[in-house]
């Protein structure tokens, strides 16, 4: 039985005027000879009344204080509670959700379920952005490897420190969701090691059970169930990213970035900053490339999972913006207009999507967003005039000659041991550093693996030094680098200078391509 305040303080004010009439009406009702003494025992009576009311004040602060820490008590072990801890084998996020077992009810089954396991992953936090990328096991092909390439490349030193990817395998195959977090730690291992990418998938019993799903605006039952799950795993990443940093932009699995597209998302954001937006565009298609800040996520996602089952993800985010500004009483192009206010578009967009095969079985997808242009495929140097060869065969008209003047990158097939390139200048120069850089935006992975810079000194007396100091490789070269993640850059050492030919050498047969997009010879 629970006492309510009010019916308490009642029931000890009752009680003292029940006291005090009863000790009053005690009193003669003439003022005889007793009087005085009556007076007497009145004000004594009036005096023990009085400190008895201070005590039942006492007792009553004291009994309103345990029922609001009881009521505290019950509320935070209600039937809906919030989430607030999500903690995994290895790792310990947090973020909070309320509501979420109103609108999936089959997770009070499995309290565990909504305890991201957090397969690689460094706790990064503090971060400008975080980019979210859902995956899917596809029937056709995986975009994902050529996705983060994309996204990876071209990124500074300081960049990569204020960044976040966090790749959400949104299945619960164990297996599969392993053989995901061995590829990106294979072929990213310095990006997983400092924390900049990270993986989780979802519990096993976090989807709901699809079969009795309602189908809806003609949509098959396949096509209805791919869509809420998607509206499910969006929330999901969206809720383990709220904390992450201060900016969430949400891309796909199969989508290509644009070089530099970073410094642009900054720069951007900073202006519009002060404005009133929900989210900035940075791509035209569905929901690539939408940036919100992290503080409006919780929102977003519970909007999203209140209505994860009837409409698709880009349809729920306009009406988000249709709850928020638009006035009833008004007309559709009024209402339009407003929408528009909350979001601001950068141009041309920085994302574009690539996947043929889309993440629903069976669907062949074309879409390109028009505002995306041309890539740049390579980056163009003044270099000192040099007779160039290479004992690589070039593909196509991507030479090596078209590389080094600036009009093409140089494009080569499978490199063996021994293969090499030599830039031998016309007269020796004074080089004071080197820049190469394996690999563009869309074919990121055709890199230059085991492979050495090495120079030529081109006098006797850097010759001698070249002996003295570093030692000879072969024919007078001299190793002064070589290549890490795709790119070689470094310093010439005065002692070497003037240098009459520079040279790359492969080391140890290649499994792919080499591409090289940049070449610049610094004087």
């Amino acid at each position: 039985m629970r006492l309510h305040p009010i019916r308490c303080g009642i029931l000890l004010l009752a009680l003292g005027c029940f006291l005090s009439l009863t000790w009053i009406t005690s009193l003669p009702a003439d003022g005889g000879p007793q009087g005085g003494s009556d007076l007497q025992t009145l004000q004594k009576r009036l005096l023990v009344a009085e400190e008895l009311g201070v005590q039942v004040n006492r007792d009553l602060s004291s009994i309103l204080e345990q029922m609001k820490n009881s009521s505290s008590s019950s509320s935070s072990n209600s039937s809906h509670p919030k989430l607030e801890s999500v903690v995994s084998s290895e790792k310990q996020q947090t973020f909070a959700q309320s509501n979420i077992y109103l609108y999936m009810p089959h997770l009070r089954e499995h309290p565990d379920s909504l305890l991201p396991n957090v397969m690689l992953g460094q706790e990064r936090r503090g971060v400008s952005i975080v980019l979210g990328i859902p995956t899917v096991k596809r029937a056709k092909q995986s975009y994902l490897v050529n996705t983060l390439s994309s996204l990876l490349y071209g990124l500074t030193a300081p960049q990569r420190r204020d960044l976040l990817i966090i790749v959400f395998v949104a299945e619960t195959d164990a297996d599969y969701v392993g053989s995901v977090t061995d590829s990106i730690r294979k072929n990213f291992p310095q990006e997983a090691q400092s924390g900049l990418l990270e993986v989780v998938s979802p519990p096993q019993y976090y989807y709901p059970n699809f079969s009795s799903i309602r189908e809806t605006f003609g949509d098959s039952k396949e096509r209805v169930k791919w869509r809420t799950k998607q509206n499910l795993d969006f929330s999901f990443l969206m809720l383990y990213a709220q904390d992450k940093g201060t900016y969430y932009v949400q891309l796909e699995d199969d989508v290509l970035a644009k070089a530099n597209y970073y410094s642009s998302m900054k720069t951007y954001v900073s202006q519009e900053e002060s404005n009133r937006w929900l989210f900035l565009e940075f791509s035209l298609l569905g929901f690539i490339g939408k940036m919100f800040r992290t503080r409006d996520l919780p929102m977003i996602a519970e909007f999203f999972l209140m209505f994860h089952r009837d409409k698709p993800i880009d349809w729920l985010l306009d009406h988000i913006l249709w709850v928020k500004v638009c006035n009833p009483e008004k007309d559709a192009k009024d209402c339009a207009k407003q929408k528009e206010s909350m979001k601001r578009r950068f141009k041309p967009s920085l994302f574009q999507h690539v996947g043929l095969h889309s993440s629903l079985p069976g669907k062949v997808q074309h879409l390109k967003d028009k505002d995306f242009g041309k890539q740049t495929l390579h980056t163009p140097h003044t270099n000192p005039p040099a007779a160039l060869s290479s004992s690589m065969k070039h593909y196509q008209q991507h030479s090596l000659e078209r590389l080094y003047k600036g009009d093409d990158f140089f494009w080569a097939l499978t490199p063996v041991q021994g293969d090499h390139i030599l830039i031998n200048f016309t007269q020796p120069v004074h080089a004071t550093g080197f820049l190469f850089r394996s690999g563009n935006i869309e074919t990121s992975g055709d890199k230059f693996y085991n492979t050495t810079v090495e120079v030529l000194p081109g006098s006797a007396s850097a010759k001698d030094q070249a002996s003295s100091h570093h030692g000879e490789r072969d024919n007078g070269f001299v190793i002064i680098g070589s290549f890490g993640n795709g790119v070689a850059e470094g310093l010439v050492d005065e002692a070497l200078r003037p240098v009459s030919a520079l040279r790359l050498v492969v080391h140890s047969d290649s499994d792919v391509w080499a591409l090289l997009s940049e070449v610049h010879i610094k004087l």
